[in-house]
């Protein structure tokens, strides 16, 4: 099920950012594990972290009033199930203050335990019609993996890490300072070995100590049916790799869908326009239109109005989530020919001694409205 976030820290769905942190200063101090003596302090603690992590995120907050946690796999750009490690939140809200008021230990975000690795953001192209149907895309990006040589220890083949002198291996130092409201400890990251805990003497050629080199990587990705222009794909664990065993970041894919050369999209309906000649609108005619599964033929009826509109049920976009497709509207639009044969200018002057030269002035729907109708709004 969908956790709901804002009950977690007690606050409104239109809470501002100011309050979102506020209720989350105080739910973290009370069921901070270091300090609370309640028996479910740990899940409750992690529980307040990830629901600020998201709401106090602007992306992640709309995404999440959109869709709750249940967002569609590989859509979004949002992981839900990815939290990061609620003790490194909570350092970046109340700085890395070690045992504030006394408790020692209060910092453990100090300690250099596993990260979790960078995210990778690209960006790929791909066609209207693959868009609309869905396709399987190679990518490729550059990105930091293990390096090969030291296997992602930084050590040169032959020697191994040492255990850092500074911290003594546990990649953080502690400073007690003594004052009269009471001792307060400091824990923060060891400048030596940056949390990790050993140090490199010699280091690996291949990537200088770093234990990371630069690779290309293609990746397959699955293109879900009914993605839209600017739509984030994520592929999970295809990003970074961690530090000290930290899982994988993501890739995430942000769609470039390009023009069609006939077809306009609004939602999940795609919009053509038909140009035909005045004798078709006149007359009626049936004509050969495009669409996304192939050509079709339709009919114009007689004394069809420039801006009429066609609907064809069923050949618009498919649901991005299954459950049909839109339509496709076709827009009629009556040519009046710019150059004319003597026939044709003959034929045109009998036409008007026909028709009369009176004027009518009447109030029609516009075409904007039309439109508006034929999409129900």
């Amino acid at each position: 099920m969908s956790q709901d976030y804002y009950s977690t820290l007690g606050v409104s769905r239109d809470a501002s950012l100011e309050d979102i942190k506020k209720a989350y200063r105080n739910l973290a101090r009370k069921y901070h594990p270091d300090v609370s003596k309640e028996p479910d302090a740990e899940e409750r603690f992690k529980e307040v972290n990830a629901a600020y992590e998201v709401l106090a995120d602007a992306e992640k907050r709309a995404m999440y009033d959109r869709y709750g946690t249940d967002v569609p796999p590989g859509f979004g750009g949002v992981d839900f199930s990815g939290m990061r490690d609620p003790f490194d939140i909570f350092a970046e809200v109340f700085g890395n203050l070690g045992g504030f008021g006394g408790f020692g230990g209060f910092g453990r975000a100090g300690r250099g335990g596993p990260q979790r690795g960078n995210d990778i953001r690209t960006v790929l192209e791909i066609s209207f019609t693959e868009a609309a149907f869905g396709v399987d895309k190679e990518v490729e990006v550059r990105r930091l993996e293990v390096c090969p040589v030291c296997n992602g220890s930084g050590a040169a083949p032959g020697t191994s890490p040492e255990t850092c002198p500074e911290c003594r291996g546990s990649g953080q130092t502690r400073q007690v300072q003594h004052t009269l409201l009471g001792s307060f400890v400091n824990i923060t990251t060891c400048p030596q070995c940056q949390g990790k805990g050993t140090v490199v003497r010699t280091p690996c050629p291949e990537c200088h100590g770093s234990g990371r080199t630069y690779e290309t990587r293609r990746i397959q990705v699955a293109i879900p049916a009914g993605v839209d222009d600017g739509v984030t794909i994520r592929v999970s664990g295809q990003g970074e790799p961690g530090d000290l065993n930290g899982p994988n970041g993501n890739l995430y894919i942000t769609l470039s869908v390009k023009p069609h050369e006939y077809f306009k999209r609004r939602d999940n309906d795609i919009i053509l326009e038909l140009r035909v000649n005045v004798a078709q609108a006149a007359l009626g005619d049936t004509v050969t239109v495009p669409t996304l599964d192939g050509d079709r033929q339709i009919t114009i009826p007689a004394g069809t109005q420039s801006g009429a509109i066609f609907r064809l049920r069923g050949q618009g976009i498919p649901q991005l989530r299954g459950g049909g497709r839109g339509d496709e509207l076709i827009v009629t639009q009556v040519e009046i020919p710019k150059k004319l044969t003597e026939e044709q200018r003959e034929l045109f002057a009998k036409l008007g001694e026909t028709l009369g030269t009176e004027s009518i002035i009447e109030e029609k729907q516009s075409f904007v409205d039309r439109v508006r109708e034929a999409l129900g709004l």
